[in-house]
């Protein structure tokens, strides 16, 4: 019947079709597959009005239809659609053409016709229509255009900003939320937000924002808003047009809680800039956001805390949350059942107490060191950053570091050492860094296991992870203890694998490879051959060789645990009597050497006594130490003691004699000699420099080994010394009596050290005296001192 010559057929036949489509999606389905589709097309073309207007219809309700949609794209039949929107046609044409548009719309492809042959202009031209369902029809088919940046410039040309907004005043709400949809897509662009300011389309938005009546639909006016404010120019505006303090006053009063999560979300979004930020400060915005805290709604906290987090971006921000007592408040919120909330309040304590110690102390005043803490603990990668960073701010100052070491924060902090998350990792390294900045954080890290996962990060993919780890392993290197123990676990190499990488190198790895050997002074002489003026070796130091880079250093109890073999001897020097604690020993190190010599030549009679008191306790523990091994007690089962470093008497003798022979000289040039005339007699005395082969020094280290039946021989026993036994001797002495020298490594069993001599020319008293470097002699003319470079030194240190 569609295809009828009479039009009043035509018009019946339509009715019923329409009829039977309106009831649903399947009749629908039914008309494509009785081929109703193709002729409805047509006759959306016909002369007369009725059957145009009946055809419309029938199209309008079937168009939602998918098979219906695929079809009338295929028969290209948008173009018709769209002539039949001018003003003459009649209104229900226009509704259900308009209403056909919006099911084609819904597709890329619709979309890209309907705007490429030209349907916006009339679209737009609707939106005055009288009818209400033509004006809901159309803004619906330029909502869904809009999302398309092309159609967005062409509303904005057509002069479509002004209808939207007019659409606000609506009495149909779906109308005025179809508007402010298309409204939050525009805003999108630059251009068109400078648009809305000329069309003062803010005004619009806060009227609509003050009208409880409209209040179910604030949240997607929000969001326009949201959009518009992203430029500066903006938000001055409104800033000058009161409407700034309009909108906070309407975040503030919003009756439902859903509107004021979005309102505070767009203040969020808005403190992103850093110019804003400072026009919402000056507009007391954090006093708006203090109040918010204590909404009884997860949304509106969760949004707050994010709020505040960007907020605190701003330096006067911060102490402005504090003196509201905004930070106690946050910390509150840590103990929320919520997830969402525990996870945005610790992100707005990260920003609160970033560079801000006071921030940071009222934060543990409100007991957030330990809610922190157990936030950690509980490892969810979206909460760990963060309470990392807070962790981290308040670690920097010494007075709450001791509070999170208590609270278990480095124990936490080394599980998460394991995680496989790079965004972890990386602020929970920056927190071990941190807490590991003193002995106390040091010796926590080593006694919970941490050393070792922070070891493997050198060796991750991931370069940020690789250069936190570098960083942290650069602070855990201060301590020889903990420095060894890293070297163990193959620290070393990692580092330097990865600064004989260009790519993977960075200034973190090169400076903890740097501290890792400046606390390992043994491995550091081993690697590199010499130690400077400023490594001042430990009371226990060994010189295991020179080893090739990129290989391990063996630890000294590893050697002692190997049968003696045709190697050479592994030379150590230990000045820790043995009756000295361990804590006393700690205390020593501590001690500077420039003090001693101070006080040594303040009052040699003194230092005297000293030594003299020293030598009784000495002799008073040993008859004590060798009563107790004599007689021990019947009832405890034997107990196999850890191997120690080898006492070494004759070294400690060689001390007492440096500080009151050495010590007591006032010129450099006469103390270097005469320790080096110390060395030289503790060692076999000179040798003539022709006759060397007879001075056989092999044979006596030989005999030694055998005689301690170990790989390692204390200083202090050997009679018969070479170069290298020389210059390690008057290296050791020198670094306890404070007197400065190097230690550098030759070729061929050769040592020497280097001292800085200054001199003052005497035509020039005013002139700042030059230090010159000059090597010392402790072979062949004892306490010569060669000046660097010379013939004589060179000679002195190659063959």
């Amino acid at each position: 019947m569609l295809n009828s010559p009479e039009q009043e057929v035509l018009v019946k036949a339509c009715e019923a079709i329409y009829r039977f489509a309106e009831k649903g999606d399947e009749n629908s389905s039914s008309l494509v597959g009785l081929g109703a589709v193709e002729p409805l097309t047509h006759l959306i073309s016909h002369q007369d009005k009725a059957v145009r207007r009946n055809a419309f219809m029938c199209l309008g309700v079937m168009a939602s239809n998918n098979d219906v949609k695929r079809l009338l794209k295929k028969l290209n039949v948008i173009t018709s659609i769209i002539n039949k929107l001018s003003p003459e046609e009649d209104v229900v044409v226009h509704e259900y053409a308009t209403l056909c548009l919006v099911s084609l719309s819904v597709d890329f492809t619709g979309k890209v016709q309907i705007y490429e042959r030209g349907g916006l202009e009339p679209l737009l031209r609707l939106l005055s229509s009288p009818d209400p369902d033509v004006q809901k029809n159309s803004v619906e088919c330029i909502c869904n255009l809009v999302k398309d940046s092309s159609s967005r410039v062409a509303v904005r040309e057509l002069n479509g900003l002004p209808l939207l907004l007019e659409l606000l005043r609506s009495d149909f709400p779906v109308i005025q939320q179809l508007a402010l949809r298309s409204l939050e897509s525009m805003s999108t662009d630059g251009e068109t937000r400078t648009r809305f300011r000329e069309e003062r389309g803010f005004r619009t938005l806060l009227e609509f924002l003050t009208t409880k009546e409209f209040s179910d639909l604030h949240s997607e006016a929000l969001a326009v808003v949201s959009n518009c404010l992203e430029d500066v120019e903006s938000v001055r505006l409104i800033q000058a047009t009161g409407g700034l303090e309009t909108l906070l006053q309407f975040v503030m009063t919003a009756s439902l809680p859903d509107v004021q999560a979005n309102a505070v979300r767009a203040i969020c979004r808005l403190a992103q800039s850093g110019e804003v930020r400072k026009i919402l400060h000056e507009q007391d915005v954090e006093k708006a956001l203090v109040s918010l805290l204590a909404v009884e709604d997860d949304g509106v906290r969760t949004a707050t805390c994010q709020a505040v987090a960007a907020m605190s971006q701003l330096v006067a921000s911060r102490d402005t949350f504090r003196h509201l007592d905004g930070v106690r408040t946050i910390v509150q919120l840590l103990s929320c059942e919520g997830g969402d909330v525990r996870e945005s309040a610790v992100h707005a304590l990260s920003g609160l107490t970033d560079g801000n110690q006071l921030n940071a102390y009222a934060v543990c005043e409100a007991g957030g060191d330990e809610r922190v803490t157990q936030l950690l603990q509980e490892g969810r990668p979206a909460v760990v950053p963060h309470a990392a960073a807070v962790l981290t701010n308040m670690a920097s100052h010494e007075p709450l570091r001791t509070g999170l070491l208590a609270h278990g924060a480095v124990r936490a902090l080394a599980e998460l050492l394991r995680s496989t998350n790079h965004h972890v990792l990386s602020s929970v390294t920056r927190g071990v860094a941190e807490l590991a900045c003193d002995a106390e954080g040091r010796a926590e890290l080593r006694n919970v296991g941490g050393l070792a996962p922070l070891v493997t990060l050198l060796r991750s993919d991931h370069a940020e992870t690789r250069r936190k780890a570098c960083w942290a392993v650069s602070v855990c290197a201060n301590d020889e203890v903990t420095a060894t123990e890293m070297c163990k676990l193959g620290a070393l190499e990692a580092l330097q694998e990865i600064n004989y990488s260009a790519n993977r190198m960075n200034k973190f790895s090169e400076l903890a490879l740097q501290k890792l050997l400046d606390s390992n002074l043994s491995v550091k002489y081993s690697l590199t051959g010499c130690l400077s003026y400023t490594d001042i070796t430990t009371e226990v130091f060994y010189d295991p060789g020179q080893v090739k880079e990129g290989h391990r250093v063996p630890a000294l109890e590893d050697i002692a645990k190997q049968a003696v073999n045709q190697h050479r001897a592994v030379i150590v020097v230990n000045g820790k009597p043995p009756y000295q604690t361990d804590a006393q020993s700690e205390d020593r190190q501590q001690d500077s050497p420039t003090e001693t010599r101070t006080s040594s030549v303040t009052s040699s009679k003194g230092s005297s006594r000293t030594q003299s008191k020293l030598k009784g306790r000495g002799r008073r523990e040993d008859e004590k130490q060798r009563d107790e091994e004599e007689c021990p007690t019947p009832l405890e089962a034997p107990v196999e003691k850890p191997w120690t470093v080898p006492y070494d008497p004759s070294f400690l003798s060689l001390v007492r004699e440096a500080v009151s022979s050495v010590l007591p000289l006032t010129d450099q040039a006469e103390m270097y000699a005469a320790l080096a005339k110390l060395v030289c007699v503790a060692m076999g005395g000179p040798t003539d420099i022709a006759k060397q082969h007879d001075f056989q020094w092999e044979l006596h280290t030989s005999e030694l080994k055998v005689e301690v039946q170990s790989n390692i021989i204390p200083i202090g026993k050997i009679k018969k010394g070479t170069y290298y036994h020389r210059a390690l001797l008057f290296k050791a002495l020198a670094d306890r009596i404070g007197v400065a020298c190097t230690l550098v490594r030759g070729s061929y069993n050769r040592a020497w050290n280097e001292v800085l001599l200054t001199s003052t020319p005497t035509n020039k008293p005013t002139f700042y005296p030059q230090p010159k470097s000059y090597v010392v002699d402790l072979m062949h003319s004892p306490g010569s001192l060669l000046r660097c470079g010379t013939p004589a030194a060179l000679e002195y240190q190659m063959i």
